[in-house]
């Protein structure tokens, strides 16, 4: 399945925030604009979704590597401590976005579904916001370095060409 699309997923409000890295997220309509992220029971993440009904999908770059990194193999808000990153509020809802990030993605829990060991939070996009230039022409600007988990403990990121059929 590699390469994979990598995300930070942010979750909670307040004093109680968490980071995790996620490469099973993917867009479920366009109409409306539903994203779906699947999250497992083990993960502090998964706690805060489901208390809170809300989360963040943050859109890292190469920059943020070392970030990911920890967000991905450490678990519960104290990691956060060690990341490199600043949560800014989010436009509609509670849960910071990180200013870092190339875009940010705010959705609003409307359903979800157990498959196996693994819940699959259907979030429905109520907000979003993005770096300057990183979108243009409706296509993303690959100077950005958008990030991609090519295995377990690889990564790239995506030349700067587009190919037309």
């Amino acid at each position: 399945m590699y390469p994979m699309r990598t995300y930070l997923i942010v979750s909670g409000k307040g004093d109680e925030v968490d980071v995790m890295a996620a490469d099973w997220v993917t867009i479920i309509s366009h109409k409306p604009l539903l994203i779906g992220v699947s999250i497992s029971p083990k993960r502090y993440t998964h706690r805060l979704v489901r208390t809170h009904n809300e989360f963040v999908v943050s859109v890292p770059s190469l920059d943020m590597l070392k970030d990911v990194w920890i967000a991905g193999t450490k678990s519960g808000p104290s990691k956060l401590s060690e990341m490199n990153i600043t949560l800014m509020p989010s436009l509609r809802i509670e849960t910071p976005s990180i200013k870092e990030s190339i875009a940010n993605i705010e959705c609003k829990v409307i359903d979800e579904r157990e498959y196996g060991d693994h819940t699959f939070f259907v979030g429905k996009v109520v907000g979003w916001s993005h770096q300057k230039g990183a979108f243009e022409n409706d296509k993303p600007n690959m100077k950005f370095k958008f990030l991609a988990h090519a295995s377990w403990t690889n990564f790239v990121t995506f030349e700067n060409r587009f190919y037309n059929p």
